[in-house]
């Protein structure tokens, strides 16, 4: 999950402005969220809800159970990364809610439903530029994303990888314990701690399903002896 200097170092951030107040403030502002919101290093805008933020942080940490700092810190950029590009859709929104007001008595002379389009037409115009940045911004940071999920599925799978060898090492080392009938001493202290008897011995089981046969065969042949 994010750290607590991370969160408030956004919450600060976030302080510097009290945001804008009216209508036209607010879709202003989403000018200035196209070029710093998916751009700067600072995650957190004025109007952004810190928990809510945290809580979609701690998702990503739930989902993906990062180990080690490499991951972690993938892990924190691909939350940060869909934070900005669920931003977007809004900043689109504001950016149209910006050019309505500004052409709100534009065409008067027109039919209603014919006005609605030419104003729609003149602030996809008037605000292009600013359209067309977002769009970039959105390609960027998708290819972000991919870049990220990759680099971490790559290390995730090599650490499933080790893991997996680290078992099977121990699942053999037990299985020659067992047919030298020291199994009861086995030492899980020589690999960490890191398995359960219970996960060397299934292991174990999977390499040599026959293991215990002989094992079980003792054991019935000494109920028959007492049966007798």
């Amino acid at each position: 999950m994010a750290t607590e200097a991370q969160i408030k170092a956004n919450r600060e951030n976030a302080k510097l402005s009290t945001g804008a107040k009216t209508e036209s403030g607010k879709a202003k502002s989403s000018l200035n969220a196209v070029k710093t919101g998916l751009t700067s290093r600072t995650v957190l805008l004025p109007s952004d809800d810190a928990e809510a933020y945290q809580s979609h942080v701690d998702g990503f940490f739930a989902r993906w159970n990062p180990v080690g700092d490499q991951e972690h810190n993938l892990v924190q950029s691909l939350a940060d990364t869909e934070w900005r590009l669920l931003r977007i859709p809004g900043l689109e929104m504001g950016i149209y809610a910006l050019g309505r007001l500004e052409f709100a008595s534009e065409f008067a002379n027109e039919d209603e439903a014919v006005r609605k389009h030419l104003i729609e037409a003149k602030v996809f115009l008037a605000y292009r530029k600013d359209l067309s940045n977002l769009s970039i911004q959105e390609s960027r940071l998708r290819r972000q994303r991919e870049r990220d999920t990759e680099t971490l599925e790559e290390l995730q799978d090599e650490r499933a990888q080790q893991a997996k060898a680290r078992l099977n090492k121990a699942a053999r080392l037990y299985i020659e314990a067992v047919e030298e009938e020291r199994n009861g001493d086995f030492d899980l202290g020589q690999f960490g701690f890191e398995f359960s008897i219970d996960q060397i011995e299934m292991r174990a089981l999977d390499l040599k399903p026959h293991l215990f046969d002989e094992y079980w065969r003792q054991v019935e042949e000494e109920e028959r002896n007492k049966a007798a």
